[in-house]
C-alpha cells in the first residue's frame, strides 16, 4: 500500500489527477486502451476538473462506474450526472466510451444484471480494470459496499444490487471480485470527519469494507488530505 498525504483537497485532486494520467498513458501504450471505473462524491469531481487540460487520447479511454445510487441519470444524486457535467461533456467524450449503470430499468436486479453483461463484454472472465477510483465513508464503506450488507460476501458476480438498510435504499456496486482484480486502485479521501475511520482502516484490525480492498496483483494507493490523515501515527503532515 502506498500513502500520499496532501496539504488540501485541491492539492489531493491535482496529485491524483497526475497519477490518473500517468496510468492512462502507460495503459494506452501497453494495451491500446485505458479502462477506468469512476467514483462519486465531491473529491473525485475536483479530480475530474483537473483532467480537462490533460493531453490524453480520450478516444482510447473507456469509463465505467464503481457504484451508483438508485436514481435516474439526470438526478443530482447520480454519480453519472456528476461525471457527465464535470468531465464527459467538457471533453466531448463519445457515448460509446461511457458505460453507466442503467438505473432506468424496471428493477434493481435488472440494473445489476445489465451491468454484469456490460462487464462481460469487457472480459468474459473477471474484468481487469487499469484503474478503479474509490472513496470512503465515515462508516468505512467504499463504493456501495456498506457494513453489514449482502454485497460484502458476493463472490460469483462482478456487479450487484445491494440493499442498504441504514440508508433505506438500493445501491449498485462492483464486488470485491472485480475491485481486487484491478491493476491500480486509488482511494481519494478528504476531510476531518474521515480521520478516525482512516486510522481504523489503515492501522486498525476492525472488519470494515474498505479494509477488504486488497488488489491481488495490483497497486493500492491512498490519497489523503492533512485533515483525513491527522490521526495516523508516524505520518509527516
Amino acid at each position: 500500500m502506498n500513502l500520499v498525504v496532501c496539504k488540501e483537497p485541491d492539492d489531493l485532486a491535482s496529485r491524483a489527477a497526475a497519477e490518473f494520467v500517468r496510468i492512462a498513458k502507460e495503459s494506452i501504450v501497453e494495451r491500446g486502451a485505458f479502462t477506468v471505473a469512476l467514483s462519486g462524491g465531491s473529491t473525485p469531481i475536483l479530480l475530474y476538473k483537473r483532467l480537462l487540460d490533460s493531453s490524453l487520447d480520450w478516444g482510447r479511454v473507456f469509463f465505467y462506474f464503481g457504484d451508483e445510487r438508485n436514481v435516474l441519470p439526470d438526478e443530482d444524486a447520480s454519480n453519472f450526472k456528476g461525471a457527465n457535467k464535470a468531465l464527459f461533456r467538457p471533453l466531448r467524450i463519445r457515448e460509446d466510451n461511457i458505460f453507466r449503470w442503467r438505473t432506468e430499468l424496471e428493477t434493481p436486479d435488472d440494473v445489476a444484471e445489465d451491468y454484469e453483461q456490460t462487464l462481460q463484454k469487457l472480459s468474459p472472465d473477471v474484468p481487469r480494470f487499469d484503474l478503479i477510483l474509490l472513496g470512503m465513508g465515515s462508516d468505512g464503506h467504499t463504493a456501495s459496499l456498506f457494513p453489514g450488507t449482502d454485497a460484502l460476501s458476493e463472490t460469483t458476480r462482478c456487479a450487484t444490487a445491494n440493499w442498504v438498510p441504514q440508508l433505506g435504499s438500493w445501491r449498485f456496486t462492483l464486488s470485491y471480485t472485480v475491485i481486487n482484480n484491478s491493476r491500480n486502485v486509488l482511494f481519494l479521501v478528504a476531510g476531518e470527519d474521515k480521520a478516525e475511520m482512516v486510522k481504523e482502516v489503515i492501522e486498525g484490525d476492525a472488519d470494515l469494507p474498505a479494509r477488504s480492498v486488497r488488489p491481488v496483483s495490483g497497486k493500492l494507493t491512498w490519497f489523503l488530505d492533512r485533515a483525513s490523515a491527522s490521526d495516523l501515527a508516524d505520518v509527516n503532515i
